[in-house]
Order: C-alpha cells, then structure tokens, then sequence
C-alpha cells in the first residue's frame, strides 16, 4: 500500500472576496509541482461563493466535471440548454468532451453556497458533451458507503467517461466500513467532509484528503460523526 496524506490546512487557497476557494490540487494561480493531480483526479477545490455571487459564462473541454453541493443552492446554465439548481443532496456532473461553456451562481441573495468542484481526466477524449444530475437523497445509507457515481450509466449514481468509482459514507462514531476496489490498477481518494476518522491507521479531520493505492481494499474508521467522500480513479493518466 503507498498513501499521500494532504491535511486541511496545507491546500491552495484563493479568496476573491465573493469566492473563497481551497484547492487541494494545483488550480488558477495556486501551483505545487507535488500535488498536480492523482491519477485523474485533477481538481479537487472547496469553494464557498457568497450571496447572489458566482462564475460567469466560461468553456470546459475534455474534462468530467462533478459537483456536490454541500450547502445552499447552485444554478447552473450551460450551452446545452441545460437550466438547473442543485442542492445539498444532489451530485450533477458535465461530460465537457468536443467542448461546451456554461455558468453557476449562487441562487440565494442571503446565505452562501458551498460545494466540491471535481474535475477527471476522461477516458475518451471529443465526445459529445453530456448533462446528467440526480437527488442521492434516496439511496444514501447509513454507517456504510453508498455509490454516487460509476462508469457505467445503467448503475446507481450518475455516470461519467472514466473507470471511476464515487462513494459517500455517513458514519456515526465507532462505525466503520471496509472499501473494496472495483478496477485492478485503481487508487482511492478520501475526503473528509465532517468529523474525524481513521483510515488503516492514519488519523483525518474535516476536510484533510488521503490517497491510497497498491491495494485491494481500506478500511474507514468514524472515530468522532463523520462524512466522507471515496474517489476510485486510475492510477495512469
């Protein structure tokens, strides 16, 4: 097993006023040789975009793009013709392929937005750009990890042009789950999105990340209430 552990307090950060960003990858004008990316994984940013705020028109091109909304309310508009709110509890995601442009705004003039902004590298490049967002609200699980997003469009979650696999776990304390990977080669991003955990021996807090791969499993240990988010992706770029 190999890991690289990035704590909470040593990611980029961009505070633009009505954006605050924290990027766990090399993003905009944040720059770290050592944290490019893992495997195709490429952006990981915890952005917070203040009342009525947001980012303007602007083109995405071979990327799978993936939001989770973890608080407040997101609209979203694209070249698509796509028009739509995400919410917590709702996971969308935007297959850019040949290319699209779109935007996405805070929908509330009195509280933040708060989301994870996910891009990976696709497994087939110039496809037709693609739309997809559902409510996860219905098949979240308890002390277990619950399937957001997969490769496979007939299977639970949404769906996106790469062997990746997304999982979100709510654990109470002293709850744990074991995480099996689905594609021989693959690593596993952890996230942690509230509370406090161990994963095979290492200790995490809010909003720390861990990457593991050479491995066939991890275990994942609440050792206070804790949310986490599980990013199965290649290794290989």
């Amino acid at each position: 097993m190999n890991t690289v552990i990035h704590k909470a307090a040593t990611r980029g950060v961009a505070n633009h006023g009505w954006l605050n960003s924290h990027h766990t990858f090399s993003f905009a004008n944040y720059h770290n040789p050592d944290r490019m990316n893992f495997g195709v994984l490429r952006v990981l940013n915890d952005d917070i975009v203040q009342a009525g705020m947001g980012f303007g028109t602007h083109p995405h091109q071979n990327m799978e793009i993936i939001s989770i909304p973890l608080e407040g309310d997101l609209e979203h508009k694209d070249s698509m013709g796509n028009v739509a709110v995400i919410k917590e509890g709702d996971v969308q995601v935007l297959s850019a392929g040949t290319g699209i442009t779109h935007s996405e705004y805070n929908k509330n003039k009195d509280k933040e937005v708060k989301f994870l902004q996910i891009w990976v590298f696709p497994k087939e490049k110039d496809l037709t750009p693609r739309y997809d967002q559902i409510s996860i609200r219905e098949i979240s699980e308890e002390n277990k990890f619950y399937q957001v997003l997969s490769p496979n469009k007939d299977d639970q979650g949404v769906w996106i042009n790469q062997d990746a696999w997304f999982h979100i776990g709510k654990f109470e304390k002293g709850n744990s789950d074991e995480y099996k990977i689905k594609k021989e080669g693959n690593g596993v991003y952890a996230f942690i999105l509230e509370g406090e955990v161990e994963i095979d021996g290492e200790k995490l807090s809010k909003r720390d990340g861990m990457g593991i791969w050479d491995t066939n499993s991890i275990t994942v240990k609440a050792t206070e209430n804790a949310r986490v988010l599980l990013m199965e992706v290649p290794m290989s770029v």
